[in-house]
């Protein structure tokens, strides 16, 4: 059975998401520059919404969106 690619993005972006956002707490948590860590993961959101939009208006995944806190 083969696996569906969109699906590997969508739990890759979501991955990329999580470890950016403990990132950017590590950095805030010393005092530096979070500003670029922040775009990414806004890029990051962005591109996991639009593949969330493509497969459910396509009849693909039926994945709940989360953002982490």
């Amino acid at each position: 059975m083969e696996e569906d690619p969109d699906a590997y993005r969508i739990l890759k972006l979501r991955a990329e998401i999580l470890e950016l956002g403990s990132a950017i707490r590590q950095l805030q948590r010393a005092g530096l520059d979070h500003v670029a860590a922040q775009l990414l993961i806004g890029r990051k959101r962005a591109q996991l919404d639009h593949l969330m939009k493509t497969n459910s208006a396509g009849g693909g995944l039926n994945c709940q969106k989360r953002r982490p806190q």
